[in-house]
């Protein structure tokens, strides 16, 4: 097996090297996710208390969040990035391969909302990895709940990761 040298190596799988084209594939999916998410969480550069009242700083990222705690635009920036890149990492192994950048984009804008574990044993992922993705997507409009409530930002959360999902297909 050929073997990418470090300067040319974008990212990893379990054997060594991806090739660029995967490797381009992967940055589309990364970069929809984050087009998605960044405007359905909203930029807050102080932390606060989320609906459910998790600290959360940035776009909605509540790893490792401290009350008082402060960023710059870069700073989060930087944490969107690296946090989209760890749950579509988190949820690979949850979902068929090949699936269309746009499908794959929108189930880790659902999973940085949600979570990777509550992604992967949803009927999103158990629909996706039975071959049924059109199901898959439209399971996207049940997690439109926060506190056990309706939440009206998470219903159009929900149907542009919807439409997102679907536009892959």
């Amino acid at each position: 097996m050929r073997k990418w040298r470090r300067d040319r190596a974008f990212c990893t799988d379990e054997s060594g090297a991806v090739g660029r084209r995967t490797a381009a594939g992967l940055g589309a999916v990364l970069a929809l996710a984050a087009a998605v998410i960044a405007p359905f969480e909203g930029r807050e550069l102080r932390a606060y208390r989320d609906i459910v009242g998790v600290w959360t700083i940035c776009d909605g990222d509540t790893q490792g969040v401290r009350p008082g705690q402060v960023a710059t635009p870069a700073e989060c920036d930087s944490r969107l990035a690296a946090r989209v890149a760890q749950f579509e990492r988190e949820i690979r192994p949850c979902l068929p391969a090949g699936l269309p950048a746009e499908t794959r984009a929108a189930f880790v804008s659902a999973a940085y909302n949600i979570g990777s574990g509550a992604f992967c044993s949803s009927s999103m992922a158990r629909r996706a990895r039975a071959g049924d993705l059109r199901g898959a997507c439209e399971a996207l409009r049940l997690w439109n709940k926060a506190g056990g409530q309706v939440v009206r930002g998470l219903v159009r959360r929900r149907e542009a990761e919807r439409a997102l999902c679907l536009s892959g297909l």
